[in-house]
């Protein structure tokens, strides 16, 4: 990472702190969410953070409680503690309305908080959403029934992943909280304007997902991209410079 100043926290009493990096700048704010087991140290978080700063424009990364550099563990996580995560950290770090970047679970959170700031604070709190590989509703189509069976009768499934030499585990608190928060069966009300870059070689999230996502949304700007060659991470340089270029469109819009 370019930045090797240690990351800021935010205090919650009786919650655990949560490691942050802002830069001030002109709005809206960015605000990067990294996907399931990830954290803000991650390639495309960096690029994002670091072209912020450099263009003069608000930026927030953060690390969910038990991921990263926050505290907490890990386990005792849901769905829905880590949107809390995120509200608590715009609520405290960003002022006026917020761009929202969700990389594959953080595409789920990015809906979920979106949904709640809306609700909360009004459209205008919400000036756009980019998701990479979104994928909620996960805890739906991204198991099977075994595994489901697996997840409820001994409380968490382990699996080997190619992207950490720690397995991914999915507690049952986490996945019953998934489970109660599906979207993707009836529409979105959400009205900003959405972008959705999926990597057509994406082993992970079926860039499908995508194209349904598109179609809840109640937004009548949305668009799709999908990438050729593009693997579930979307981080070669290429679709780092998409990643950009997308945020830079939505976070100015013309006039």
């Amino acid at each position: 990472m370019t930045d090797i100043t240690p990351p800021a926290y935010l205090e919650r009493p009786g919650r655990p702190r949560l490691a942050y990096r802002h830069v001030a700048g002109s709005g809206p704010t960015i605000v990067f969410l990294p996907g399931y087991m990830s954290d803000m140290e991650g390639g495309k978080a960096t690029a994002l953070f670091a072209w912020a700063a450099a263009e003069g424009r608000a930026c927030l990364l953060l690390d969910y409680a038990g991921c990263g550099s926050s505290e907490g563990l890990f386990a005792e996580q849901s769905l829905l503690d880590w949107r809390g995560d995120i509200l608590d950290l715009i609520d405290a770090k960003a002022e006026g309305p917020v761009l929202l970047v969700g990389s594959s679970l953080g595409g789920w959170l990015m809906l979920l908080a979106a949904l709640a700031l809306v609700q909360r604070d009004g459209p205008a709190r919400v000036a756009g959403l980019v998701g990479i590989a979104a994928a909620p509703d996960f805890t739906d189509w991204g198991f099977t029934s075994e595994e489901k069976a697996i997840i409820e009768a001994e409380g968490e499934l382990s699996e080997a992943t190619p992207y950490s030499d720690q397995p991914y585990v999915t507690t049952r608190r986490f996945w019953q909280s998934g489970e109660a928060n599906r979207l993707l069966g009836t529409e979105i009300p959400l009205a900003c304007p959405v972008r959705l870059l999926h990597g057509q070689e994406d082993g992970d999230v079926p860039p499908e997902i995508s194209l349904t996502l598109a179609a809840a949304l109640a937004s009548a700007d949305v668009q799709v991209t999908l990438v050729k060659g593009g693997d579930h991470r979307l981080s070669r340089e290429s679709d780092i410079a998409l990643l950009i270029d997308t945020v830079a469109r939505l976070a100015t819009p013309l006039s």
